[in-house]
């Protein structure tokens, strides 16, 4: 069964396990957890992440995020970021929602089934009424998953496409 949780003291160690093996900046995706070491995790990232979504201890410019964790049963195949709300820069570039699918667990629909659930997360948090995206474009399987999601092209640049989802 698949669902999002919230990221928590209590799953630490899978969650430590799967963020310091996803890569540092993937597709766009950012972790500034990739191999950190446990301590580091435990006391540092980890708190930050829970302190973070509720607008504890952000840096100057920054807005609250919630980190989500996608959930195949009991195994950590996917993490969701929800940004509660958006910067001009937020606006123009990463938007609301990022996410990363375990490298070798892509293609099995979790990417789709996992930004269904964000989605659905996303509309309790987020005030406007688009949700804002963006996607780089020599990765069109992600653009699919947003497109599946109810996404559209809003404009697009040279390196990337910036999709909404109407309310």
């Amino acid at each position: 069964m698949l669902y999002l949780k919230e990221a928590n003291r209590e799953d630490l160690e899978r969650e430590y396990a799967f963020v310091t093996s996803t890569p540092e900046n993937e597709n766009g995706f950012t972790n500034p957890g990739y191999r950190c070491t446990k301590d580091e995790f435990t006391h540092k990232i980890l708190p930050g992440y829970i302190n973070g979504a509720k607008g504890i201890g952000l840096p100057e410019g920054w807005v609250p995020e919630t980190e989500f964790f996608l959930w195949d049963d009991d195994q950590i195949v996917g993490w969701f970021r929800i940004r509660h709300w958006l910067t001009e820069e937020l606006a123009k570039g990463a938007g609301h929602i990022g996410y990363g699918i375990k490298k070798e667990l892509r293609g099995k629909g979790y990417a789709s089934a996992g930004l269904k659930l964000t989605v659905e997360k996303a509309w309790q948090i987020i005030c406007e009424d688009e949700i804002y995206m963006s996607v780089r474009k020599d990765n069109p399987a992600s653009l699919k998953v947003q497109m599946k999601n109810g996404a559209y092209i809003h404009h697009e640049d040279e390196r990337e496409f910036y999709t909404r989802i109407k309310r």
